[in-house]
C-alpha cells in the first residue's frame, strides 16, 4: 500500500470511529428542575426532547463570577453562575435566537451570539447566596457589565431576564 492509500485508510478509520463513538450525554436531573432548554434539534436532550437542569447540574458547568452595579440592585453586587454558552453546549443547542422565559411568562429575545461572544451568565447566586424567586431567582441572565461598560444600556437591560424557567432555541 502506498503512502496516499495508507493516509486515506487512516482517515476513513478515524472518521468511522468518530461516527460510532457515543455523543455527549446529559444526565437526568435528580433535584428540582429549575431550567428547561427547548429547541427543535437539541443534541443532548435528557427528558422528553428537552434539556432539563437542576441546581447541581448547573453548578457543574463552567462558571463565571462578576461584581458589578446593575439597574436592579443597590451598589455593587457579586453574581455567580454558569456561563450561558456552557448551558447551551451541555444541552447541545444550536440556533440563531434564544427566547428567555421567566416564571411569570415575561420573555425576551436574545441573539444566540450573546452567549457565544459575551460572558453572559445565568446567575444562581447573588453575594454568595442562592437567589430565591423573591430575589430575582432562581436564575437571572446577567450580562458582563463589569467587563464591558458599553453593555450598560437599555438594549442589554431589556434582555436581562430574571426568574428564568425556560430557554427556547430557534433558528
Amino acid at each position: 500500500m502506498n503512502l496516499l492509500s495508507k493516509l486515506l485508510a487512516a482517515a476513513v478509520a478515524i472518521g468511522g470511529f468518530a461516527a460510532v463513538s457515543p455523543a455527549y450525554s446529559l444526565d437526568k436531573p435528580t433535584g428540582d428542575v429549575i431550567l428547561t432548554v427547548r429547541g427543535p434539534d437539541l443534541k443532548n436532550a435528557n427528558v422528553a426532547g428537552t434539556a432539563q437542569f437542576d441546581r447541581d447540574m448547573l453548578r457543574a458547568l463552567e462558571q463565571r463570577t462578576g461584581t458589578m452595579e446593575t439597574p436592579w440592585t443597590s451598589g455593587k453586587v457579586e453574581f455567580s453562575g454558569p456561563l450561558l454558552r456552557a448551558v447551551l453546549k451541555a444541552a447541545g443547542a444550536h440556533g440563531q435566537s434564544l427566547k428567555i422565559v421567566a416564571l411569570n411568562d415575561y420573555s425576551a429575545d436574545v441573539p444566540f451570539e450573546d452567549a457565544d461572544k459575551l460572558d453572559t451568565m445565568l446567575a444562581l447566586t447573588m453575594n454568595g447566596k442562592d437567589m430565591s424567586v423573591r430575589e430575582k431567582g432562581p436564575l437571572f441572565l446577567i450580562y458582563p457589565f463589569d467587563l464591558d461598560p458599553s453593555l450598560y444600556n437599555e438594549k442589554y437591560f431589556s434582555r436581562s431576564v430574571w426568574q428564568i424557567k425556560d430557554i427556547e432555541v430557534s433558528e
